[in-house]
C-alpha cells in the first residue's frame, strides 16, 4: 500500500497556556512527521528498586510540537475518522509502524501487524516490542497500551461528518508512541516492554480482546497492562493530573504516584459510577491474566463536550497538557519497569 504521512508546519508555541492549534495538514510521502523522530533523549535520574525515591529531574522530553506532529497525522480529515477495516486506518498503522522503526522497537510477532482473528472485516493491531536489560527481569513484561481507531464517518453537523477521533483516541496513541521514542532511544527498561495500539476498540474492544487472548495462549508472563485513553485535555478543578480507572482495585495509583514523585494519578467518582475500568482496553488483559490492568485519562464528564462526534478535532487539543502528561509517564513508567519485584497488586 503506497505509505502517506504528513509534513507538518510546526507551529512556535508561546508561555504556557492552552494550545488549541488550528489542524493544517498536507499530506506528503516521506517517512515519518517531524518531531517524532531524529531528536536524542534525555533520560531521567535512574528509578531503581522499588524505593519511595523517584527522578528528580524535570523530565521535559516530549514538546507540544511533537505531540502536534502526531496528532495532525492521525487526527486529520484525510484520515476519514480511521475506522476499524478501513484504508485510512491502515495509513495510521503505516504510520505507528514508521515511528517504531525510527525509534529501535522491534515487531513483537513476525510483523508489526497483528491481525485480528474475531473482527469480519481486515483489521490489525500494531505491536512492538523491546527486550528489558535485566538478566533477571527481562521475561516479565509490562504492556503500555492504546486504541488507534475510531468510529469513521457520522451524521453531518454543520457539514462536517468526520468523527476525527483527536481526543479518543489519538490523544492516547500518542501517549504510546511517546513512550516508544523514549524507551526506543534510552533502552534503559529492566523488565520487556510491549507496546499495543489497538483497533476495533470502537467495536467492543475488539482488537485487545484479540491480543489478551493470543499472548495467553503463549504463557506470557504479564506484570501489569497500563493504557491511555482521552488525554487531550485536562480536568477541571482537580488536584491530580490523570484518573485511574478501577482506581479501588489495586495499588497501581499509589505506585504511580511514587514513581511520578507527585499527586499525579487520582480518583474519579464518574469513572466508578459509569464502570470505566470494563469499558476500555485494559478489561481483555484483566480478563486473562488476572493482573492489574487499568486505564489513565483526563475525560472528566464536564471537559469536553465531542465524545463521537465530529467535533473531536485537533483545534480542541491541548497539547501544552498532552506533553506535560507524556513527560510525566516518563518517570512513572521507568520506575515501574524497573522495579526489583512486582509490587503492582490488586487488592
Amino acid at each position: 500500500m503506497k505509505r502517506i504521512i504528513v509534513l507538518l508546519q510546526i507551529l512556535a508555541l508561546i508561555g504556557c497556556g492552552t494550545a488549541k492549534i488550528q489542524q493544517q495538514t498536507t499530506l506528503n510521502p516521506n517517512n515519518g512527521p517531524q518531531g517524532v523522530k531524529g531528536r536524542i533523549a534525555t533520560a531521567p535520574e535512574e528509578v531503581t528498586g522499588n524505593d519511595v525515591t523517584t527522578n528528580k529531574a524535570n523530565t521535559q522530553f516530549t514538546s507540544p510540537e511533537d505531540i502536534k506532529a502526531i496528532m495532525q497525522f492521525l487526527a486529520s480529515d484525510e484520515m476519514k475518522g480511521r475506522d476499524s477495516g478501513s484504508e485510512e486506518i491502515e495509513k495510521a498503522a503505516d504510520f505507528i509502524k514508521q515511528v517504531f522503526v525510527d525509534n529501535g522497537i522491534a515487531p513483537y510477532f513476525e510483523s508489526y501487524r497483528d491481525t485480528l482473528r474475531n473482527f469480519d472485516k481486515t483489521a490489525f493491531n500494531v505491536v512492538g516490542y523491546i527486550q528489558g536489560s535485566d538478566t533477571r527481569l527481562k521475561d516479565e513484561y509490562v504492556i503500555l497500551g492504546a486504541h488507534y481507531d475510531h468510529i469513521g464517518m457520522v451524521s453531518p453537523d454543520n457539514g462536517d461528518a468526520i468523527a476525527n477521533g483527536a481526543n479518543d483516541n489519538a490523544s492516547g496513541t500518542a501517549m504510546v508512541l511517546e513512550l516508544a521514542r523514549y524507551f526506543g532511544k534510552n533502552k534503559n527498561n529492566k523488565r520487556s516492554i510491549i507496546f499495543a495500539l489497538f483497533s476495533a476498540e470502537e467495536k467492543g474492544l475488539m482488537g485487545s480482546k484479540h491480543l489478551a487472548s493470543k499472548l495467553s495462549d503463549k504463557d506470557l508472563d504479564l506484570y501489569t497492562t497500563l493504557n491511555f485513553e482521552m488525554v487531550g485535555v485536562p480536568m477541571v478543578d482537580k488536584n491530580h493530573l490523570l484518573y485511574l480507572t478501577g482506581f479501588k482495585l489495586s495499588n497501581l495509583a499509589e505506585i504511580s504516584n511514587k514513581y511520578a514523585g507527585e499527586q499525579l494519578v487520582g480518583f474519579l467518582p464518574k469513572a466508578k459510577e459509569f464502570n470505566l475500568f470494563k469499558r476500555s482496553d485494559n478489561y481483555p488483559f484483566h480478563e486473562a491474566f488476572r493482573v492489574p490492568s487499568q486505564t489513565y485519562s483526563t475525560f472528566d464528564f464536564t471537559n469536553y463536550g465531542y465524545y463521537h462526534k465530529a467535533g473531536d478535532e485537533n483545534s480542541e487539543m491541548d497539547f501544552t497538557h498532552m506533553a506535560n502528561v507524556a513527560n510525566k509517564l516518563i518517570p512513572m513508567v521507568t520506575g515501574i519497569v524497573n522495579a526489583n519485584n512486582k509490587e503492582i497488586k490488586y487488592n
